[in-house]
């Protein structure tokens, strides 16, 4: 028999072809079992390379898979793409340059599915080569007309019931994209420089109370502080506080009077460069009714408004509101019914609206220059100075957002949140940490704006006026563009004349063919509605939840958050009941991958290699399988190529665990050569006993996905307790005794035992490896898969914690004795063990039944010449002698009562010459074999 060499990746695709991948999760499919284990997956986009971050996403879920099919569940994985969106979009357009902008949104989509085709392939077939088990020709695509028809049920269900409402609100918007964008669509770029000002609103009517606090003498100003400072021509009031505590302070330099938050005299004053007299205080409260004229529009008045988002933390304590550039201002707006007038376009830029000197320059460059002069000439700008801070990216652009009041669609997630956070107190997170990070997200989420200005996505289903500001949509409608995109896809909304898109009985109360009076809308739904709907094509039952969801920290904001609020606005029940957040990949000193550093690991070269072999040499897949499942992957997850190397000398220690497993049962058929465990040495029952607990604590770390400590107990157990403990000790007994030899068989029927746990331990980790041993094992005829046969079986009658006494017990005195001659052979020297009488005495001799023995149990555990097993000292030894002293708890009454128990070992060296057989010294002389050897040989 071939024994296992070192693994190349063109021996994992020939494992893969002759063991059957590609049809194993078919085939898993058509067991009759009672148990189903649903993984949902979350689809990648489908715009670029396969990454590491894909890997250590798949291939996480694999291990899931794998582990649960083996355990007798019959799994449900269905992989899928998210292809719709603005990334697609703009890819494809910026290749196309200057022709872009003659293209018709048709060209565009049928260019975007193109480019979003030729992704999904590449990423499909490295998760092939991964050795992912799906169902590769049938995996869910959202550009798919039948997808795409159940998503837009789902819109409707939740129109129709109210949660979907079209408004005039500020939204997040990307200038840089031309379209609004939600939430999970942002990146906070802590670096970002702003222009923050302070600046002066000159007070035009006071309140009562601040009228009886002043006399007229000085001019009276309210102090703002604003990064936004292009915000500033929208105003429409100034908010305070109405709990805190105001002054009206005096400044040293101008004379003039400052109206600003109590507890933010002293740092304002030394931000200005100047000192602040306080003349009196005064409560919030006591600014009702007041006004303030514009800072730019001397004749136009701003409200002083009461308002609970205004904190102390920064500012003055007074904040300017633009109810169409914030959200907290449109709630004010909304409350005291002030004008929203948005001043900014698509492109971010001023609109005739905002005046002749700032119409068409962009509100965060030029426009912003332009803002500060005018503050300056209207002698209001108290100072101007750099802020660096967190600030909203558009997350495909990489470049800055603005807020911006616009028509859009929105979903109103108040009472869903109510409902989405009671359920999620019955889902499982894991870490749980993870589940406050998502709560928290979601209560940062005012609304949800799920309409996109873009062509690449699904349509909002929706027909609008051409003359007034209504629009049409209802179940007549929805039924119709639901069938005709289940059988065209979503292009039939730009392709087929709008009276085809409207049923007939619809179609003749609007107007007619001729005279129809409704257009489509040219809003795209949100991708996170679009990938947030998955489970409604995908999950087995319309009432069914997965088992798990599993993805990125990211996703705490996106899928996860979008799924929970989809699934519970339309069925009452979050989507899942486990879910599982991973961290994110870094190179393997903690840095962020980038080109520029160099550091950036593709998963194609990890497996195949790259260019120059001798720097990136070709892994296999069961490597980067391993480095997947033994990181941290709840936190930040490093790689690179030590990381890679120590993972690939893991898998080569248990490699030659494996082949000295399978080179030592070569001649062993366990169906008659199988020694009963009560009949099995000790030393082999114990074997048995540590394979049991290894066993249950396997199944139970998988059980819980903590595939890290599932690796690390293996790599302990085949080191530690197989290659330095019994394999070292069982040597002498395997190559030496009989072929037939009951103790030869003894250790041969643990080996069996060991190599079955072993293989199935790991086998969702390293289906490569798993696999190749399977084929290679001598005793299993026309081996099949290793997937094929279940998961790990143990007998009861392996546990056996009397054994484990007596076992460890003589391994302390083995190691007593080993320790004592670093780096010599131990089969050169002879020990004396000395216990008094009791209880360690009577675990002892299980082990050595005769005095003095060189065959006996203890005496293989001590790997010695001889040992002698003695309750007193012997009165004569020789002078070279050592004597080593130690003491054994032992447990008593099940482990309540411990007992102290002394023992000596003696240590001596053997008066004994080495067999040219065994090599132990056991032979009368050099040239002559050993006794035990002589009769073995002899064949009697």
């Amino acid at each position: 028999m071939k024994l296992l060499g070192r693994q190349q990746p063109d021996k994992e695709l020939e494992i893969q072809q002759k063991c059957g991948f590609s049809e194993l999760y078919s085939w898993q499919r058509e067991r009759k079992v009672k148990t189903e284990f649903c993984l949902h997956d979350g689809p990648p986009y489908a715009n670029g390379d396969p990454h590491v971050g894909h890997a250590l996403n798949k291939i996480l879920k694999d291990i899931a898979n794998r582990f649960h099919m083996m355990s007798g569940s019959k799994v449900h994985f269905v992989p899928g793409w998210d292809c719709h969106g603005l990334p697609i979009e703009i890819k494809v357009l910026s290749e196309l340059g200057r022709e872009a902008q003659n293209l018709s949104a048709m060209e565009i989509r049928e260019k975007a599915r193109s480019f979003a085709k030729a992704a999904i392939e590449k990423q499909k077939s490295a998760f092939i080569r991964w050795g992912i088990m799906a169902d590769w020709n049938n995996c869910y695509y959202t550009f798919d007309g039948k997808y795409e028809a159940k998503q837009l049920r789902t819109f409707y269900q939740m129109y129709d019931k109210g949660l979907v409402y079209r408004s005039y609100k500020p939204v997040f918007w990307s200038p840089s994209s031309r379209t609004a964008l939600a939430e999970a669509e942002l990146e906070y770029n802590p670096e970002h420089v702003s222009r923050s000002i302070y600046v002066k609103f000159p007070l035009l009517k006071p309140s009562p109370k601040l009228a009886s606090l002043i006399d007229g003498s000085s001019p009276v100003s309210f102090l703002v502080w604003t990064t936004q400072p292009w915000t500033i021509p929208a105003n429409e009031a100034v908010c305070y506080m109405p709990e805190s505590k105001y002054a009206v302070v005096k400044c040293s330099k101008s004379g003039d009077l400052y109206v600003l938050a109590a507890d933010k005299v002293e740092t304002v004053a030394s931000t200005l460069e100047t000192a602040f007299e306080t003349i009196s205080t005064f409560s919030g409260v006591d600014l009702e009714n007041g006004t303030c004229s514009h800072p730019l529009i001397p004749d136009k008045a701003s409200p002083l408004l009461p308002a609970n988002h205004v904190t102390m933390a920064k500012g003055t304590g007074l904040v300017h509101t633009a109810p169409a550039h914030g959200m907290e201002d449109y709630g004010v707006a909304s409350q005291h019914n002030l004008p929203m007038d948005c001043l900014v376009d698509e492109d971010g830029v001023f609109t005739d609206v905002a005046g002749p000197e700032l119409q068409n320059k962009a509100v965060l460059e030029e426009g912003t220059d332009v803002v500060i002069k005018m503050l300056q000439t209207a002698k209001n700008l108290l100072k101007e100075e750099k802020l660096v801070h967190s600030y909203p990216y558009d997350w495909r652009t990489k470049k800055p957002v603005v807020i911006r009041a616009s028509k859009q669609w929105f979903i109103n997630i108040a009472d869903i949140k109510i409902a989405a956070k009671e359920l999620l107190k019955k889902v499982k997170f894991i870490p749980g940490s993870a589940l406050n990070g998502m709560v928290e997200m979601m209560d940062r989420r005012p609304y949800w704006c799920i309409s996109r200005q873009r062509v690449w996505g699904v349509p909002i289903p929706v027909f609008h006026h051409k003359t007034k500001d209504e629009y049409l949509i209802n179940s007549q409608t929805i039924e119709h563009i639901v069938k005709l995109v289940e059988q065209h896809g979503s292009d039939v909304w730009w392709t087929l004349p709008p009276e085809q898109l409207l049923p007939k009985e619809v179609l003749s109360e609007v107007g007619g063919p001729d005279a129809l009076e409704y257009v489509p809308g040219q809003d795209i739904l949100d991708i996170w509605f679009d990938s947030g709907t998955s489970w409604s094509h995908v999950l087995p039952g319309p009432d069914q939840r997965a088992d798990l969801y599993l993805e990125g920290k990211d996703q705490l904001g996106g899928w996860f958050q979008s799924s929970l609020l989809t699934s519970v606005a339309t069925r009452k029940k979050a989507p899942y009941k486990t879910v599982i957040v991973h961290g994110f990949t870094l190179g393997e000193k903690g840095e962020k991958m980038s080109k520029s550093l160099g550091n950036v690991i593709h998963p194609d070269v990890v497996v195949n290699g790259g260019q120059d072999q001798s720097k990136e040499p070709p892994y296999g897949a069961d490597v980067l399988r391993w480095w997947v499942a033994d990181s941290n992957v709840f936190t930040e997850v490093a790689i690179g190529p030590s990381v890679l190397n120590a993972a690939r000398d893991d898998i080569s220690k248990l490699r030659n665990t494996l082949r000295f497993l399978l080179g030592n049962v070569a001649d062993f058929n366990p169906e008659t050569d199988s020694i009963p465990v009560n009949d099995m040495y000790v030393i082999d029952q114990y074997m048995l006993h540590l394979l049991q607990d290894l066993a249950n604590k396997i199944t139970e770390l998988y059980k819980q996905y903590d595939f890290g400590k599932v690796v690390r107990l293996l790599r302990t157990f085949y080191t530690r307790e197989l290659s330095h403990f019994y394999f070292s000790i069982i040597k002498d007994r395997l190559y030496c005794e009989k072929e037939n030899d009951p103790r030869r068989r003894s250790c041969q029927t643990a080996l069996v035992e060991i190599l079955d746990v072993i293989v199935r331990s790991f086998a969702p980790i390293l289906p490569h490896l798993a696999e190749e041993v399977f084929q290679h094992i001598p005793y299993i005829k026309e081996p099949k898969s290793v997937f094929r046969t279940g998961w790990i079986s143990t007998s009861s009658i392996w546990k056996k914690p009397g054994l484990e006494e007596a076992v460890e017990s003589a391994c302390a005195m083995r190691d007593s004795f080993l320790g004592s001659i670093p780096g010599k052979n131990a089969a050169e020297y002879k020990v004396i063990i000395v216990i008094e009488p009791g209880l360690l005495f009577e675990i002892i001799e299980m082990l050595q039944s005769e005095e003095t023995s060189s065959t006996s149990q203890l005496n293989e555990l001590m790997m010695a010449s001889e040992s002698t097993l003695l309750a007193q000292e012997p009165r004569e030894m020789t002078a070279d002698v050592i004597e080593l002293k130690g003491k054994f708890l032992i447990n008593l009454e099940g482990g309540d009562i411990r007992e102290e128990s002394s023992y000596k070992v003696i240590v001596m060296p053997t008066t004994k010459e080495k067999c040219p057989r065994c090599w132990k010294y056991t032979a009368e002389s050099s040239d002559t074999l050993c006794p035990r050897c002589a009769e073995v040989v002899s064949g009697k």
